[in-house]
């Protein structure tokens, strides 16, 4: 039988624990059986990581920015085992595809990505784990298509950041010129910098604002770094640069809201009290008010960071196990 290609690369990384508080948990403590899978897609494939029966509709986890599929690890094996799970890659992320050259990321792709798995299982409705980005995008998706999704979690970030008037313009700016340079500079073909396991790592944490935990960085990593060609025992980050330069939704309130009111499936959401709002809390204040409209929307805050279900998924998973088994039982 061939071995996955994120079983192989795992192989060739090395066995390294790290931990801010100076204890470690071992590996095997968030180990569960799962099965490398394969989506087509129009420019390649998306990648994902299947747990439990492929009989059985899976609650499909999406990850934030810069992520992947390996953010769920540590969260998947303390979900509900009646129900299967789906953790997948976004494009240029983990070991999704690239979108093609010349071509830049949206955050409307990712809404796009749930309709594209639909439409690849034949699945008439959809269950929703979304963290970060992907909190965002599946809070679009839920108002956008309120029919289609039976069950939306989101972890952290509540709905798309309002942001002012200056702000888009000179962020749209800063973007398409960065989108050049990465362009012209992927034309090279030459390989990203290349690092040593340990630096590997702590660029990973505090490239996340310590966000995530030295202990956690190896989740993600497994599917985010290869070895180098000409530096033996080094390592560079292999996701799409172009994602430095992705192009976010830029709504207005008013949006957002109305967005809030449409969604009308089974909603909860966790908030981490130690990561930022990421814009002003009047607006968050906001479309919670909208929200809680919903008389199946349930809203709770942890102590952690905004990685806390991969750093500490004991903190999230008995909620969501609640939420899951109130909506999605046997």
């Amino acid at each position: 039988m061939k071995v996955p290609r994120a079983l192989r690369l795992l192989a060739q990384l090395p066995n390294v624990r790290h931990s801010s508080s100076g204890v470690s948990k071992p590996l095997a403590t968030y180990t569960k059986h799962f099965e490398e899978i394969s989506i087509p897609v129009p420019w390649g494939h998306i990648s994902g990581k299947w747990y439990g029966p492929k009989h059985v509709r899976p609650i499909v986890g999406m990850h934030g920015w810069q992520d992947n599929a390996g953010t769920f690890d540590t969260l998947a094996p303390l979900l509900p085992s009646h129900l299967s799970f789906l953790s997948i890659d976004a494009p240029g992320h983990g070991l999704s595809s690239w979108l093609p050259a010349g071509t830049s990321y949206h955050s409307i792709d990712l809404v796009l990505i749930i309709r594209r798995l639909m439409d690849d299982y034949n699945w008439d409705k959809i269950s929703i784990l979304g963290h970060s980005m992907s909190s965002i995008n599946g809070f679009v998706y839920s108002a956008l298509f309120p029919d289609k999704v039976d069950l939306f979690i989101g972890l952290d970030v509540l709905k798309p950041p309002i942001r002012s008037a200056r702000s888009i313009v000179n962020g749209l700016t800063e973007r398409l010129e960065g989108t050049l340079k990465l362009e012209r500079r992927l034309k090279s073909g030459s390989e990203p910098p290349a690092y040593d396991w340990d630096q590997l790592v702590t660029r990973l944490h505090e490239g996340s604002n310590k966000s995530v935990s030295l202990d956690a960085c190896k989740y993600l990593l497994q599917r985010n770094c290869k070895p180098s060609t000409h530096e033996p025992h080094k390592y560079y980050f292999s996701r799409d640069n172009r994602l430095k330069t992705s192009l976010f939704y830029t709504l207005h309130l008013d949006v957002a809201l109305e967005m809030a009111n449409r969604i009308k499936c089974p909603h909860l959401f966790i908030k981490a009290l130690q990561a930022p709002y990421y814009e002003k809390k009047e607006y968050y204040d906001a479309t919670l008010v909208e929200l809680r409209k919903n008389p199946l929307f349930e809203f709770f805050e942890v102590e952690g960071s905004h990685h806390v279900h991969l750093n500490e998924p004991e903190k999230v998973a008995p909620i969501i196990n609640s939420f899951i088994n109130k909506y999605r039982p046997l």
